[in-house]
């Protein structure tokens, strides 16, 4: 007799870090999201351990987008032996490639840097994976456009519909069907903004039997009037005592998204058409992809975008590819904007930057996105008087303003309208969200909507 479909929730349970859900449905075997734990260390030490699941049984990965808590274990699968298909969207295979081939080269970086500089626990140090791993694992991506249904495994079909979150994100539909038993699954994946400044806003969801649906902001909504008058305020006032705004960004869309609102505030006479400085090799190979996109009109991208020459350069862009470029803004005579990875500032050009800028009080750290427990953007967002950095600690006095409406995830109520906009699941699980998040996330669709919705537990497996 076929065993009943059922999901593990292997990652993505009481943090925003980490994504892996298994789906079965009989003796196939489908992992959507491969991501790497982030932030505090217990959770990153989870990424050392042994895979947590059977790679012999596994048939298929499924990507929902290209940011590394949902892609950046993929690797270590491969590192593992596992040769199986990853199914992404076109714009997720472009996007992944960038990303896992910039993480492997800052692994290989940081563990050279604690083997010089002595400040390691570990003798040697040694990255996670390499850049030979993340070859091997680009040559397994199966490009799936959104709208496409396809056979991925025996009795498991996917299709991607738009998430609205990054260039190339999705929801996944999967239909599991074993003897006689079908069921639908939706994987929401990190849900966009109807507002998001690029991309158009989240295609509606199809019917389905079980939900997974991400709660990162399950508690907290977003003012966007509010977060452009915070932006354009805090580059005046920066400006005006002489100091330069250092945006620490995700490479993969916060970039764009920013480049885009001060364009716009340029526009708009709001602020000083400063130099910007976008310091990240990760980044500009993401804005490459980006620019493509809206060159070519894929079907994701706002069309008025197109209209522009260049809607992602305020007027003095300047792109720093070399490590030589990035060192002589480290320390601005005048007053410019920095936008450099990463985004929660757990490694990347971002580092020398604050090193040389938090002691500096005419200086200002611009946080625009989540920042996980755990990492120094958090740090920073919650008033930290000084951060770690490569194995010292430097004094926090420059200006820190937390503008987080800026993000690409979708809101508390944003979240509750795509969910509802379907009929309702028998169940809805609240996944890819801080404890706190999550709950109030359920409790509101359980109370005002009568949804059974439930917040799994770490390593829990579900019958669907």
């Amino acid at each position: 007799m076929s065993s009943p479909p059922a999901i593990t929730f292997l990652g993505g349970t009481g943090t925003v870090t980490g994504s892996k859900f298994l789906v079965e449905a009989g003796a196939s075997a489908v992992l959507v999201d491969c991501g790497l734990f982030q932030g505090l260390a217990p959770l990153r030490r989870r990424n050392w351990r042994p895979p947590p699941l059977d790679l012999d049984r596994l048939d298929a990965v499924v990507l929902t987008h290209a940011h590394l808590d949902h892609c950046g274990y993929l690797p270590v699968l491969v590192r593992n032996g596992w040769r199986g298909p990853i199914y992404a969207t076109h714009g997720t295979v472009e996007l992944a490639r960038i990303v896992l081939a910039d993480s492997a080269h800052l692994m290989m970086e940081d563990a050279a840097l604690a083997n010089a500089g002595g400040w390691s626990k570990h003798h040697p140090a040694l990255p996670l994976y390499d850049s030979d791993d993340v070859g091997r694992t680009v040559q397994l991506f199966r490009p799936l456009d959104h709208g496409v249904r396809r056979s991925i495994a025996d009795g498991i079909e996917l299709e991607f519909g738009h998430a609205g979150h990054i260039l190339g994100s999705a929801w996944a539909h999967l239909t599991l069907t074993t003897g006689n038993v079908h069921r639908d699954v939706v994987v929401s994946g990190d849900m966009g903004r109807p507002v998001h400044r690029v991309l158009l806003p989240p295609q509606p969801r199809p019917a389905c039997d079980v939900l997974l649906l991400e709660s990162t902001y399950g508690d907290r909504s977003h003012d966007d009037e509010q977060a452009s008058a915070a932006l354009a305020e805090t580059i005046r006032r920066t400006a005006g005592r002489g100091g330069s705004i250092l945006i620490p960004a995700f490479a993969v869309d916060r970039t764009e998204v920013i480049l885009v609102e001060l364009a716009k505030l340029v526009r708009q006479g709001r602020i000083p058409a400063l130099p910007v400085f976008v310091d990240s090799p990760m980044a500009l190979a993401s804005l490459r992809v980006y620019r493509q996109a809206v060159a070519k009109s894929w079907p994701e991208i706002r069309p008025e975008l197109s209209d522009m020459d260049d809607a992602f350069d305020p007027g003095r862009l300047v792109e720093l590819r070399t490590a030589e470029e990035s060192m002589r803004i480290n320390r601005p005579a005048k007053p410019s904007i920095i936008i450099s990875a990463s985004g929660m500032a757990s490694g990347g050009r971002v580092l020398h930057h604050l090193e040389s800028m938090l002691p500096d009080r005419k200086h200002t750290v611009l946080i625009v996105g989540y920042a996980a427990a755990g990492t120094r953007a958090r740090s920073l967002a919650d008033r930290a008087r000084e951060i770690k950095i490569h194995g010292r600690y430097v004094p926090v006095k420059a200006e820190v303003v937390l503008v987080d409406a800026f993000s690409a995830h979708a809101d508390k109520n944003e979240l509750v309208d795509w969910a509802v906009d379907g009929p309702e699941p028998s169940v809805t699980y609240l996944v890819h969200g801080e404890p706190e998040a999550s709950a109030a996330l359920a409790e509101r669709l359980s109370s005002q909507y009568g949804w059974c919705a439930v917040v799994p537990r770490d390593s829990e497996r579900v019958l669907v």
